[in-house]
């Protein structure tokens, strides 16, 4: 394929935006390429402005679950361009689409509207934290929940232990209260609650893993989440930016049948648009200013435009609820052909799926923890990348995130990636 204008764009950008993308992911850097630049999408495709197109399964990073430009969101958008963009005032939409949320996940009586997912993380964080009174909070090495200071951290080499900044500029002193345990080891978190029961505010989790490929959590071990916190007045954080909406139409929390304390959205709930948003129980939520002591503001939250677009999805979700066993349908068939392939070909691959949600890992597995993850051969990963870029499918430039399947992928999207799947991982193992 030819990717000049790409190039040429690329040079353009890395002059006005540091490292010439507005994420880092899009920098295509963990797998050796220059990115490509995009100039439309429809359905399943996606189109680079050199004129080549792709079966996509970024798909925005999970937003797009019903595909690109979807005639039935898109629909009625341009009335609401007409009557205004933002007011800076309430509109009736914002209720509308908590009302929504508030009807489909039962662990949320209110929500409040954000505008990303790591301003979603960081506000439930500091509600936690004043609700509860404490100060530490207890996340997962491999979970990420967003670039907010405090989230910011690794592990060292034990089961437990304060971490050190991931990102210069964050403050060691800010980190101090986040405790990093492993994530699916019980007895990691038994040790946090042995040392510091009295001084911890909340766990946050991703119940699963979406952004150390896609990884699972057990359920028994987020049942013991939600009984050591119950047991010690802390609070139970769903980090469902990723899974809300897109595992189940009631998120994870349908799915293992657990009620958190607060759960964190985002994606779906946008419909393609910048969006966040965070609920829970009432007297939790209450807590929030104008109503309590915690203040949370933002200018563009609950924003006419996105509201729209996330009610529209949800809507078409909730009407249409065999979206979600068609999803899993789809992605069951591509498991299923990346396990011949592995088979056949006789190379150490595993390939993790939760419902609609898989990875492809370029490793033997179990892959069920952040270490294990981490064994991953990045560098078959990157040919593997190349090799589909150039056959017209796109799968994320990265080892460590998931693929993103939409309502519009077809049998025969499916069947054409496993076509020349079993083509890229020949080459990438030199079979």
């Amino acid at each position: 394929m030819n990717f000049k204008k790409s190039q040429q764009a690329f040079s353009e950008a890395k002059r006005y935006i540091p490292g010439g993308v507005n994420s880092p992911v899009r920098a295509f850097k963990s797998v050796g390429l220059d990115p490509i630049f995009i100039e439309k999408a429809k359905g399943s495709k996606i189109f680079d402005i050199d004129g080549n197109c792709y079966i996509d399964y970024i798909c925005s990073w999970g937003p797009l679950i019903l595909g690109h430009s979807n005639d039935r969101i898109i629909k009625g958008i341009e009335e609401i361009f007409a009557k205004g963009t933002s007011y800076g005032v309430p509109t009736e939409i914002e209720t509308s689409m908590a009302k929504k949320i508030v009807e489909a996940v039962p662990s949320v009586d209110k929500v409040r509207m954000v505008n990303s997912g790591t301003e979603a993380t960081m506000s439930a964080l500091r509600l936690a934290r004043a609700y509860t009174n404490k100060n530490k909070i207890i996340k997962f090495g491999g979970c990420y929940h967003g670039h907010s200071d405090g989230l910011l951290v690794k592990s060292g080499s034990g089961t437990l232990t304060y971490g050190i900044p991931t990102s210069p500029g964050v403050n060691s002193t800010v980190i101090e209260d986040t405790i990093v345990c492993e994530y699916n080891n019980i007895d990691s978190v038994k040790k946090a609650f042995r040392e510091y029961s009295n001084d911890i505010a909340a766990i946050i989790v991703e119940p699963v893993a979406g952004n150390m490929g896609v990884v699972e959590a057990d359920l028994d071990f987020l049942k013991y989440l939600r009984d050591i916190t119950n047991e010690n007045k802390s609070l139970l954080i769903f980090d469902e930016v990723i899974t809300g909406f897109r595992l189940a139409y009631g998120g994870a929390g349908e799915v293992y049948d657990i009620k958190p304390d607060i759960t964190c959205f985002g994606k779906i709930i946008g419909g393609g648009l910048p969006v966040g948003a965070y609920g829970g129980k009432a007297e939790i939520m209450d807590m929030i200013a104008p109503l309590g002591p915690v203040y949370q503001a933002g200018t563009l939250s609950g924003n006419p435009l996105a509201m729209h677009m996330g009610y529209k999805t949800i809507e078409i979700l909730e009407e249409n609820p065999k979206i979600y066993e068609e999803l899993e349908r789809k992605a069951v068939k591509l498991e299923e052909g990346f396990k011949e392939h592995i088979a056949s070909l006789d190379i150490k691959a595993t390939v993790n799926r939760v419902k609609g949600m898989l990875c492809l890992f370029m490793g033997e597995g179990p892959m069920d923890s952040y270490d294990q993850v981490m064994k991953s051969d990045t560098d078959k990963y990157s040919i593997f990348f190349r090799e589909m870029l150039n056959r017209g499918i796109l799968f994320p430039p990265a080892q460590f995130e998931g693929l993103f399947l939409s309502t519009e992928h077809s049998d025969e999207d499916i069947e054409k990636t496993l076509e020349f799947a079993y083509e890229a991982l020949k080459i990438a193992y030199n079979k």
